[in-house]
């Protein structure tokens, strides 16, 4: 099993977000996560993604208990292991797509001509090889989001998180970017664990999970 969540607790105050939560993917498996607002679906992911602590239970990512982890240990097991897309793209504005994507293979320590190869290959998937040296601000919210995927992508991480990917996009650029994730999971074995308020993309998931009240809902889990 790729990921497996054990018992995940996680309160803020004496408010208690998360109560237990048990969850596990597969790999090449793409999971959505859907619940009201304020159900804990962006915690959970949060956590899941290494990005917060559970205050209980364990997160395992292709065998590694990740809440044990240092922080020195957690921040290079991220960037090479873990890869996520946001609703507000967060691409640095100063730098083009081409250098975007490869700022993470970098930051691993790869060979900049391996990295660069591998992301004109990845913009290349996505469409995007004739815009690689135009800035955020020069491109529409479709293709910021496919610059971001393809950053989540650059060091083959085991899983991406994504939460909210379409939330920003309107209807059509939605639905493709919603096709992209079927794509990169049939061409590439990619895992994917979103959370979102898309029901058509909540619902064209291998699985749909939703949360409700802090806990996993069984009797809406598909």
């Amino acid at each position: 099993m790729l990921l497996v969540a054990r018992d995940i607790h996680k309160k803020y105050k004496n408010l208690e977000i998360l109560k237990g939560i048990n969850l596990e993917v597969s790999k090449g498996e793409i999971v959505s996560i859907v619940g009201a607002s304020g159900a804990g679906k962006s915690t959970l992911l949060h956590i899941l993604g290494t990005l917060d602590k559970p205050d209980k239970g364990n997160v395992i990512i292709n065998d590694e208990d990740v809440v044990k982890m240092g922080d020195g240990s957690l921040s290079k097991f991220r960037n090479q292991q873990i890869g996520f897309i946001f609703q507000f793209h967060n691409l640095l504005p100063e730098f083009t797509a081409l250098e975007n994507v490869k700022l993470p293979g970098l930051i691993a320590g790869r060979k900049p001509e391996e990295v660069e190869e591998k992301a004109l290959q990845l913009l290349k998937l996505l469409g995007l090889d004739h815009r690689l040296e135009h800035k955020p601000s020069e491109l529409s919210g479709g293709e910021q989001q496919r610059v971001s995927v393809a950053r989540a992508l650059i060091n083959s991480p085991a899983v991406i998180f994504a939460d909210e990917p379409s939330g920003n996009l309107d209807s059509k650029n939605a639905e493709e970017l919603h096709h992209l994730f079927f794509k990169l999971r049939d061409e590439l074995g990619q895992t994917f664990v979103i959370v979102t308020h898309n029901e058509q993309l909540a619902n064209m998931a291998n699985r749909k999970i939703t949360i409700k009240d802090g806990r996993l809902d069984p009797l809406a889990k598909l």
